[in-house]
């Protein structure tokens, strides 16, 4: 599939001046946090060879930026110490420790025989993180850590803050297996207690929500709006919501019997495009509380849209005649794509490419998440234009996964405390996108 080498320098060029910008606030702010914020921010680069989305944290002391995935659904922050970690504020987090009781159910009390380093200390309880991308898992020690994060006025970044006890899982570097190289762990974004927005929410006592903006250069907020994108737009005064549905049983690739997912749910009660109903069986869009299949969640990890087969062959099915009678002729597909179209006879918007509009009907008619052109369709060659949908199989564990493209340039706001989601339509439609965060500090 081909990427865009403009777009890959521009991305680099972004994050260098974040980076800097990120580790002079550091050296300026190291010694004391005077003040309270009222959110933070994070840079999110898109890389276009694994289709990850990625950010920095800066964590240890001193301090490093470390290179993480983003995981939306993630249950919390593990990052490889097997290769050269060091910290003076590392902690372990010992059995029965508050800490441990904080990080849910845990494994128990864990022993390492060889000489105390980080992730190998007697006494320590452990948790199970997982690499979704790989579906792998691995036992790990719970610890703590200085992680170090910019405040935002939700226009501009401004100075850096530091979260003294910032509990993680110290993971092996067998589980950064399929990652991007350079990546050292997974930021998690989940419900839990130890999630990031949840323990930021805790140390600084704001709201706990925070918002995601995804593009070859997007943002994240943590805390409440203003949600602003130049030239000057706020995102936070249009948002439509939905409530978040909670899985009774965990999506996690490991967990303990009795957990519930931490992952983010919406109720799609239909699927319309172009106004035409997409017949689905409605026992598929809800989640079975018995075992938890079935459903809509959101993901990060997933490049594109995932659905069950009988919902994918029925969506294909009626946006390829919708797209015929636009003129629209079909194509041999190209993988990882199921379905893809001549570009011939295509024309442009300001959303992207002139196709049918699917929306996703939320708890009532009233309220439509729409997909435009921008977001439904991948071209992949100069003529050739992929639905961006693929199929995943007969009884998956979740019958439709919101994939990473189909969230670019939409806002959403996960408020976790009321158990909503706030989303945007399109940013295109106001002639901005979420690559437009001013990450310039004020003069």
């Amino acid at each position: 599939m081909a990427s865009s080498l403009g777009v890959r320098v521009q991305s680099l060029l972004v994050f260098s001046t974040f980076l800097f910008l990120s580790l002079s606030s550091l050296s300026n702010s190291q010694h004391t946090t005077s003040f309270r914020p009222k959110a933070l921010v994070l840079p999110i680069i898109k890389d276009a060879s694994a289709l990850q989305y990625l950010t920095h944290i800066n964590q240890r002391t001193p301090r490093v930026p470390v290179k993480v995935v983003v995981d939306l659904g993630g249950q919390y922050l593990w990052v490889d110490c097997e290769q050269g970690y060091a910290s003076s504020t590392y902690r372990p987090a010992r059995c029965g420790s508050a800490q441990c009781s904080l990080a849910m159910k845990t494994l128990g009390c864990g022993t390492c025989s060889s000489t105390p380093r980080p992730g190998c200390n007697n006494n320590t309880c452990n948790l199970f993180p997982d690499n979704p991308i790989n579906q792998g898992a691995a036992i790990a020690e719970v610890a703590s850590d200085v992680v170090s994060v910019q405040s935002t006025d939700g226009s501009n970044p401004g100075a850096s803050v530091t979260a003294k006890q910032f509990i993680f899982s110290c993971a092996p570097t067998s589980l950064l297996e399929g990652l991007e190289k350079g990546v050292k762990g997974m930021a998690g974004f989940g419900r839990s207690k130890i999630g990031l927005p949840s323990q930021f929410s805790t140390a600084f006592s704001f709201p706990r929500k925070f918002a995601m903006c995804l593009a070859s250069n997007g943002v994240i907020f943590f805390g409440d709006g203003p949600y602003v994108m130049q030239p000057g737009i706020d995102l936070s005064t249009s948002l439509e919501y939905t409530p978040l549905l909670i899985n009774p049983i965990s999506t996690a690739a490991a967990y303990v019997l009795g957990d519930a997912s931490v992952e983010y749910f919406i109720g799609v009660k239909s699927i319309k495009i172009n106004e035409k109903q997409v017949p689905v069986k409605k026992n598929l869009l809800s989640i079975n509380s018995t075992d938890g299949y079935g459903g809509t969640k959101i993901s990060t990890v997933n490049p594109y849209t995932v659905m069950e087969t009988s919902i994918y062959s029925a969506f294909v099915d009626v946006f390829t005649k919708e797209a015929k009678a636009l003129n629209i002729s079909r194509v041999a597909p190209v993988a990882p794509f199921g379905t893809c179209f001549s570009r011939k006879n295509v024309g442009t918007t300001r959303v992207g490419a002139a196709v049918p509009t699917i929306d996703l009907v939320l708890q009532n008619e009233k309220v439509i998440w729409r997909i435009f052109g921008a977001n439904s369709m991948v071209q992949v060659k100069d003529d050739v234009l992929c639905l961006g949908f693929v199929d995943g199989g007969v009884n998956p564990r979740t019958s439709i996964v919101l994939g990473g493209h189909q969230l670019e340039d939409n806002l959403l706001q996960f408020d976790i405390a009321t158990s909503r989601l706030g989303f945007s339509s399109s940013l295109l439609f106001i002639q901005t996108t979420c690559s437009n965060f001013n990450f310039t500090t004020k003069p």
